[in-house]
């Protein structure tokens, strides 16, 4: 395996990085500060739109986007992006600006792939330009949503039209002002086979009988403007048309569409851990405590250690698992995808948690972005199916590919 980035990826990562220290670092708290102080919590600050702008101006757009849907976007593999997702994932809103956020990364992917050519014009072009958000509803507060398969939301055929019922909660992106449009999974045939029940279906956010009840807080954070809703569907029509593919196709949609957005997770979570372990050497080079700077005490210097080898190890599995799905796709990967969304969560957990510790009262508070990153980390652990799952999957294949 080649460990150095294509000379393609290298010039990205250069211009990705200098965007970064022109434009998004120098607003991190300026950000912050205007979506606290914003009336309207779920509303995007105006200086988004300005940075999208000059994003695309400087081809840095969409670039998440693999090469079988050019001319949309930057037409990188997985291996390519990986650096440049973990750039982005130093700060955790700058996504948005290049319009590689999720849940829209997902949803472009499923709509690219699955739309109508109704479903892209209407949808898929509005969010690949970044006009648009969009959000994904699959968790349900009824049933153990890790198995996919337990969904209750009731998807049914009414002539022209599909009659929607249910009550999801975590949909990712639904509090946002500009969500405009919702990938909803459920069940249209509960007595067919058990991976044939499902189907994914398109509901704009203004449908009568869609209620947004109220934003979900993950660890206390609400993720502003983007967050996360509970969201009822009562007696929600929508045309035939907005189903995808067809009924029964659900449960094959959200696993060609997990395998990327899990590998994306553990990329931003390189990030994080990354920029932790960067504040964490800062901090301790410039408190005194016990009279030396903590960066002096040999307890400090072997955490710091501990924390760039484990993020290392786990930004090369992340790598290596972004090869393998370039060179033999998601499903022939499964078994690495699995393995980096074990240790990408875990290790970005443990790392800000030292970080945290390294800042003292400080790590916890509003003035450094820790905790939030902290949230986010662990929040992953469950997102895209909990560790429990991957570990069980992983050593069920492991074993059977041994005795086989």
């Amino acid at each position: 395996m080649n460990f150095d980035y294509s000379d393609k990826s290298q010039k990205l990562i250069d211009r990705l990085q200098a965007f970064m220290d022109e434009h998004i670092y120098p607003v991190e708290q300026e950000y912050i500060d205007a979506v606290h102080n914003n009336a309207d919590r779920w509303t995007t600050p105006p200086m988004i739109e300005a940075l999208k702008q000059k994003a695309k101006d400087a081809g840095l757009w969409n670039l998440f986007l693999p090469e079988e849907y050019l001319p949309y976007g930057a037409g990188l593999s997985n291996l390519e992006y990986a650096p440049l997702c973990e750039l982005m994932g130093r700060v955790m809103w700058s996504s948005e600006v290049f319009n590689c956020s999720a849940p829209d990364t997902g949803n472009m992917e499923v709509l690219a792939r699955y739309g109508s050519e109704e479903d892209k014009k209407k949808w898929l072009v509005p969010l690949l330009e970044g006009k648009i958000r969009s959000a994904f509803a699959m968790t349900e507060p009824a049933v153990a949503s890790s198995d996919a398969t337990n969904i209750e939301t009731s998807i049914v055929r009414d002539g022209d039209e599909y009659v929607i019922n249910g009550l999801k909660w975590y949909t990712s992106g639904a509090m946002n002002s500009n969500c405009k449009i919702m990938v909803v999974m459920g069940k249209t045939d509960p007595s067919a086979a058990r991976h044939a029940q499902q189907s994914q279906i398109l509901v704009p956010l203004d449908t009568k009988g869609v209620t947004v009840i109220r934003p979900m807080a993950a660890m206390g954070h609400y993720d502003e403007p983007v967050g996360h809703a509970e969201v009822s569907f009562d007696n929600v029509r929508v045309p035939a048309a907005n189903l995808l593919v067809g009924e029964g196709e659900g449960f094959a949609i959200a696993q060609g569409r997990l395998g990327p957005g899990r590998i994306h997770h553990c990329m931003r979570l390189i990030g994080c851990a990354q920029r932790a372990l960067d504040l964490a050497c800062e901090r301790v080079d410039s408190r005194v405590a016990f009279g030396q700077p903590l960066s002096k005490q040999q307890s400090i210097r072997e955490r710091i250690a501990q924390m760039h080898c484990d993020i290392e190890q786990a930004r090369l599995l992340t790598l290596k698992a972004a090869d393998n799905m370039d060179r033999y796709g998601n499903k022939v990967s499964r078994n690495i995808i699995a393995a980096i969304k074990i240790v990408a969560p875990r290790m970005a957990c443990n790392v800000i948690d030292q970080a945290i510790q390294m800042h003292g009262a400080a790590g916890t508070s509003q003035d450094f972005i820790l905790s939030a990153t902290y949230a986010y980390a662990r929040t992953i652990r469950l997102a895209d199916g909990p560790d429990e799952v991957h570990m069980m999957q992983l050593g069920r294949n492991l074993i059977k590919d041994k005795n086989a």
